[in-house]
């Protein structure tokens, strides 16, 4: 069964980022200059964010890797992380004994209509789901916040009863309206921050930074819409 609202070990929580811990100072790292002004400090750095997904690669492939895969890329924020991810994974199938197929699809996932609930989860791209029947399935997610939209997305595929479905999520968010999901694989825990880079935006901007990277007020500010 894919994810759990049990109690996870330490180890299974990923990189855990503390409340408590400051961040790494901008001026320690390259960013796009259009974005001077615009950030409060790096939370994750990109080689670090490379490293760990690395050994996530690694990780899922020692559980799943002598089965086929298909890997399900949640749009738009989970594109990075999934582009790197499978590439680690085709390179530990290359230099393995045993070739592993992997087939990648894209869905989008949206269950709001300007600023009003449209009651259900609408999943938006991708191949008829029905095609995942029988398959081996990791669905690969920027952040688990709240749990909700996972457990409806993965509702919807349990309809079309794939042989095997996991969740792999870049980031998990600590946050009181948790409903205690997670997701088999994640990369970090983190504080309850609005973050952005590594393909995460604030209304489509950041998707170019490297690093993750906390906001500021004058950045949220400055690309409202």
């Amino acid at each position: 069964m894919a994810g759990s609202t049990e109690e996870a070990p330490d180890c299974g929580r990923g990189v855990v980022i503390t409340d408590s811990w400051p961040g790494y100072d901008l001026d320690l790292f390259t960013y796009p200059q259009h974005y001077y002004g615009d950030l409060e400090y790096v939370l994750i750095p990109h080689g670090i964010i490379v490293d760990r997904i690395e050994r996530l690669a690694k990780d899922i492939m020692k559980d799943i890797g002598y089965c086929d895969i298909m890997v399900l890329c949640v749009l738009k924020g989970g594109y990075k992380f999934c582009a790197d991810l499978v590439e680690h994974l085709k390179n530990i199938s290359r230099n393995s004994d045993r070739f592993v197929s992997m087939k990648v699809d894209f869905i989008r996932l949206k269950s709001y209509k300007n600023d009003q609930s449209m009651g259900e989860m609408q999943i938006i791209g991708g191949e008829d789901l029905s095609t995942l029947a029988g398959k081996n399935v990791l669905i690969v997610e920027d952040v688990v916040g709240t749990g909700r939209t996972m457990k409806a997305l993965l509702t919807s595929i349990k309809k079309y009863k794939p042989n095997m479905i996991k969740v792999a999520s870049l980031l998990v968010k600590r946050t009181p309206r948790s409903d205690g999901f997670r997701p088999d694989y994640a990369g970090f825990e983190i504080p309850n921050l609005f973050v952005v880079g590594y393909a995460l935006d604030y209304n489509e901007y950041f998707r170019d930074l490297n690093h993750i990277c906390v906001i500021n007020e004058h950045g949220k500010e400055k690309y409202r819409v």
